[in-house]
C-alpha cells in the first residue's frame, strides 16, 4: 500500500506531462502548418469577397487551425524596407512576414514554467509576393 501510495502520484504526473507535452507540440505544429498557409496564399495578393488582404490572410489561417481561437491581436504583418522590417503589408515584389503570437495555457507543467498559466508560442513565416497581384 505504501509503494502504491508513492508510486501511482508520480505516474499520473508523468502521464499528465506526456499529455500537456503532445498538446503543446500539436498546437505549435498547426500554428506552423496554418501560418505557412496564410503566407502562401497572401504573397498572391489575392483576397476572399468582401474582406481585406489582411482580413483574408487571417481567415485562412484560421481555417488551417480549426481548433484553435486565434484573437485579431495575434497577428503582426510585416515588409522588408531597406533591411529592415516595417509593420503593416507589402506590395507586389516585397518580402512579406507574418508572425503569430498564441498564448496556450500550462495546467500540469505550471511549476517547470516558473509558474505561469500559459506559455507563449511565435510562429513566423517570411515569403516574397509575387511580383503582380492577381
Amino acid at each position: 500500500m505504501v509503494e502504491a501510495a508513492i508510486i501511482i502520484p508520480l505516474l499520473l504526473l508523468a502521464s499528465f506531462a506526456v499529455m500537456e507535452f503532445g498538446v503543446m507540440f500539436y498546437v505549435n505544429l498547426a500554428l506552423e502548418n496554418g501560418v505557412s498557409e496564410a503566407v502562401r496564399y497572401g504573397i498572391t495578393g489575392g483576397t476572399m469577397s468582401s474582406m481585406s488582404r489582411q482580413e483574408s490572410i487571417q481567415a485562412v489561417i484560421r481555417s488551417s487551425t480549426p481548433t484553435l481561437t486565434i484573437p485579431d491581436s495575434a497577428f503582426r504583418f510585416s515588409h522588408l524596407v531597406g533591411g529592415s522590417w516595417v509593420d503593416g503589408m507589402g506590395g507586389p515584389g516585397a518580402v512579406e512576414k507574418l508572425t503569430v503570437s498564441y498564448n496556450h495555457p500550462v495546467l500540469v507543467l505550471r511549476p517547470l514554467f516558473g509558474g505561469a498559466a500559459q506559455i507563449q508560442l511565435r510562429v513566423e513565416s517570411t515569403m516574397k509576393s509575387e511580383d503582380r497581384f492577381n
